[in-house]
């Protein structure tokens, strides 16, 4: 992986700014482009041909298009022989085929691609710039846009070394406090706006336009048995891990203790007689909590043993989480409200020290049905067809029944994603809290409405493209190249997630099982003792850590009107610092709405947000 940043204009000063700060992507080399009307900077993390020769800015045969690229084209080699005749090689690297695809088929050859990307071709002779992003969101692209200046990088810190307004976005503001990140086009800049993935943009004489190129559409689903579909998924995977462990650098794999990662596992190890794993716990004071959250962290330890790896693990204290929280923040770019990100900066950091790049299951609960809201929502559906007198009668005798007498819709989906109206009000001055805002985005975004496809469907397909790519992805990238590491998810494979996408939903979820379909692909090839695990999900002790002394301390003077002038308007001070005690000393469980608004002005400090 690498950092990629541009302007529309020509100033090295910049350019070199640009570079300088997001250098922690690409630690083995920097090159600038400097051209009339454009300037182009790239950090490099030497993947696929290490030789000097695939640097970048990178220039065609005929010196006419010029690249800077960021991400792995996992079918780069098909391409290449695609182009044999057409364009002259001079490296081993997947950034000269992009370059040579986009010299014969221009911007069509974004759907040739499989991979992972965000890269800029600029059109010496045509003085036009192209932009693309892959088409999951896997790899972050960030623009400035004002109709006169365009400014693009992997980072938004990049983006802020220009002189542009820092003034928060109120409405993404909003969006980050129900559902604790900020969704795609927006950031938390009024100014900075997030690439869309599968899509891609011309900018020409002061004009800029976005066009998507791909996008699932179909609800064709198909009508084979559950065994060949499960055959025909396990050969999928395969493909997809084998295609990425192509790499010049060493490789290993993160291990949650989880089916998916697992399976990636299961498949390297078809194809390498040894691979390093890693994973990361949690170091507590308390011995009983131990086990409890270092469950899928032992687990993993006996996944590694099953298979042969070279198992290495790394523990995260209270202490770390003191020493790194404000790193962390700082590489997020924008708030993302998950402690879990301490752990993967640490893991991230440990995992550097042996490989370069590693394979991780993300993906595997959005696209199979992974997650218990899904499962949840399938049972508020068949709760539904019930007659209104018999669900008002059990509504009578069950809170919980009484939950699922929600409609299919935005309310359904809001009950699974969002914080609370109550905790809100008592923590944010009313002008700025609109709680309008959140659901007519989604509705609008997601058609929640539409009454030909199941509900959980439109749940899964919003994960994926808001949730997997904004909060998870983002974490796993941001994280992960704060070291210079980079990370695949094989079961994002554009093969894969078409495929997947016309699986039929009762081979996905039932009221009592998920992920139906996966478990029966790698059924006999992973451990029988991951089939007998609950659905945990990935949770650290954050909200233990805050009751710790140490913290206490910390948060105490985040939470405070006095930690950031800028934000002094916008919370309720009095009433922050009671949810703080009342988690900490009354039993009370606050860590989202805490989290939340501990990342939020840390990261407003540190960014010099204007309010």
């Amino acid at each position: 992986m690498c950092a990629i940043n541009g302007f529309n204009f020509r100033d090295e000063n910049l350019i070199s700014k640009m570079n300088a700060v997001t250098h922690h992507r690409g630690p083995d080399g920097t090159g600038i482009f400097m051209g009339e009307g454009v300037s182009l900077g790239h950090n490099r993390l030497s993947i696929i041909d290490l030789s000097d020769s695939a640097s970048q800015p990178m220039q065609s045969d005929d010196g006419n298009l010029v690249i800077v690229f960021n991400g792995e084209i996992y079918n780069f080699a098909d391409i290449k022989k695609e182009l044999g005749d057409f364009y002259k090689f001079r490296t081993a690297s997947d950034t000269e085929v992009i370059l040579a695809a986009y010299q014969k088929w221009g911007a069509k050859c974004v759907k040739k691609f499989n991979g992972i990307f965000a890269f800029a071709v600029w059109d010496k002779s045509k003085r036009e710039l192209f932009l693309a992003r892959d088409p999951i969101g896997v790899k972050p692209l960030y623009y400035f846009w004002d109709g006169r200046k365009f400014i693009f990088s992997s980072e938004i810190k990049a983006i802020l070394e220009h002189n542009i307004s820092r003034a928060l976005d109120k409405e993404a503001f909003n969006y980050y406090l129900r559902v604790l990140y900020v969704p795609e086009p927006l950031t938390m800049f009024e100014s900075i706006k997030k690439f869309p993935p599968a899509s891609y943009a011309l900018l020409k004489n002061s004009k800029f336009t976005i066009y998507n190129y791909w996008d699932l559409k179909t609800k064709e689903k198909f009508s084979e048995t559950k065994e060949n579909l499960a055959k025909e998924l396990r050969k999928k995977v395969f493909q997809a891990v084998k295609s990425q462990l192509i790499s010049d650098r060493p490789l290993g794999i993160y291990l949650s203790g989880g089916i998916d990662s697992s399976i990636i596992l299961d498949c390297a190890a078809a194809e390498r007689d040894k691979i390093d794993t890693f994973s990361v716990g949690f170091n507590l004071k308390e011995e009983e909590q131990k086990e409890k959250f270092n469950a899928d962290f032992n687990l993993a330890r006996r996944t590694a043993e099953h298979y042969g790896a070279n198992h290495h693990e790394v523990l995260l204290s209270a202490q770390d989480v003191l020493d790194l929280l404000e790193k962390v923040v700082w590489q997020m770019d924008e708030p993302i409200s998950n402690s879990t990100a301490i752990a993967m900066m640490k893991l991230a950091e440990f995992t550097k020290n042996k490989v370069d790049v590693v394979l991780g299951g993300d993906g595997g609960d959005e696209l199979f049905g992974g997650y218990d809201r899904y499962r949840l929502s399938l049972a508020a559906s068949y709760y539904q067809k019930l007659p209104k007198l018999f669900r008002g009668a059990i509504a009578k005798f069950s809170q919980k029944a009484g939950k699922l007498n929600l409609p299919a819709g935005i309310d359904r989906f809001a009950l699974f994603m969002f914080q609370k109206d109550e905790i809100l009000q008592k923590s944010i001055n009313e002008e700025f809290l609109d709680f309008n805002l959140t659901k007519n985005f989604f509705n609008k975004k997601f058609e929640f409405n539409d009454q030909f496809a199941a509900f959980e469907e439109i749940l899964m397909t919003t994960d994926r493209k808001s949730w997997l790519v904004d909060f998870s992805l983002m974490l796993t990238d941001k994280m992960s190249m704060s070291f210079g590491l980079e990370a695949r998810v094989p079961f994002l494979d554009k093969n894969l997630v078409e495929f997947a996408a016309k699986i039929p939903l009762k081979y996905k979820i039932s009221l009592f099982n998920n992920k139906i379909i996966l478990k029966e692909a790698f059924r006999g090839r992973i451990p029988n003792f991951l089939f007998s695990q609950p659905k945990r999900g990935w949770f650290s002790p954050a909200a233990k850590w805050l009751r710790y002394p140490e913290m206490q301390k910390m948060v105490k003077d985040v939470l405070s009107e006095n930690y950031c002038e800028s934000t002094r308007r916008i919370f309720r001070w009095k009433e922050l610092q009671d949810i703080f005690e009342g988690h900490c000393f009354r039993g009370e469980y606050n860590l989202n709405i805490i989290w939340a608004i501990l990342t939020f002005q840390i990261w407003a400090k540190q960014y010099r947000v204007q309010i």
